[in-house]
């Protein structure tokens, strides 16, 4: 696509609504690297950064939406050992992990089904945007990053694009002339970070220049380079990680434990952020796991 045909779709959110209701049907870790800006909060958890999305880049053609979807696993298993890997349904494909949480899930046994809820996989969307404002850090301001979130973000971002109350505009947040800034707060509650508080601001252009427009958006990366093939496991590597970190000795689906083994296996595994929702949705907040996958490297 070129920019002068980006500028003629500028405002159009066709594409984007068809493609919101197509995750919304879907029956459904990415690695740091400096690319990725992560906004970073104070000593009690709370932060706040102005940042706007982005179109699609140049180099994921016409057809590329501005954000991929993306699941992964990341849980400890009952000896101490860390299973963080990238979830194959990301790809379309099926997934041992999945398919050994669905086994423990149909026993109905709610001490498996707590088991499920530590080890399910955890969706998250990447797109990039541009640093308008980072307090924290204002040498990133003015860069272009690759920003990693949960469906919370994404929920705000599917709410500009189809506001609730009549009369109010449709906002395409990816737009470099008709979307808006994101003004992004983060507050710790509960123990978690919550981005209620975060918002669209007004719409109008990025910048009124549009070849400092053009600049920015050819310095976008490629959003398919973070799911690209080359970043997955094939469905037997991670069967023999999973038998390894839950000492499986090969079995592929749920072995009739015992519920005290169960029990024991819950409090070692770590606490994540359930939302309202038990299994099917996946965990979506951002927790940082880049410790815990060097150190299941290591294992």
């Amino acid at each position: 696509m070129s920019f002068a045909n980006l500028k003629r779709q500028s405002g159009n959110l066709d594409k984007l609504k068809t493609a919101v209701e197509a995750l919304s049907k879907s029956e459904d870790n990415t690695s740091k690297s400096e690319n990725f800006w992560k906004p970073e909060t104070d000593k009690v958890g709370n932060g706040l950064a102005v940042i706007r999305f982005l179109p699609a880049p140049e180099a994921d053609g016409d057809d590329a939406l501005p954000w991929v979807k993306s699941f992964t696993h990341g849980f400890q298993g009952p000896g101490g050992q860390w299973l963080i890997d990238e979830c194959l349904t990301t790809k379309g494909h099926q997934c041992p992990i999945c398919d050994y949480n669905s086994s423990l899930w149909a026993t109905g046994i709610d001490a498996n089904k707590e088991v499920v809820r530590k080890q399910k996989r955890k969706l998250s969307y990447i797109a990039n945007v541009y640093i308008v404002s980072d307090p924290k850090h204002p040498e990133n301001n003015g860069q272009v990053k690759l920003f990693k979130f949960g469906k919370k973000i994404f929920d705000k971002i599917t709410a500009a694009m189809n506001p609730e109350f009549e009369g109010d505009e449709a906002v395409n947040p990816f737009d470099l002339w008709k979307g808006a800034n994101f003004k992004l707060k983060i507050r710790k509650v509960d123990g978690y970070q919550n981005y209620d508080s975060s918002l669209f601001e007004s719409p109008g252009p990025l910048l009124n220049d549009d070849d400092e427009l053009e600049a920015i958006w050819k310095k976008e990366f490629s959003l398919q380079e973070q799911i690209a093939d080359s970043k997955f496991k094939s469905y037997d590597e991670l069967q023999s990680r999973l038998n390894k970190v839950l000492g499986l000795n090969g079995e592929t689906v749920a072995p009739k434990t015992t519920v005290e083994t169960i029990k024991e296996q819950v409090k070692k595994a770590p606490k994540i952020d359930e939302e309202d929702t038990p299994f099917e949705p996946d965990v979506t907040e951002d927790d940082d796991l880049s410790y815990f996958a060097k150190m299941a490297e290591e294992d």
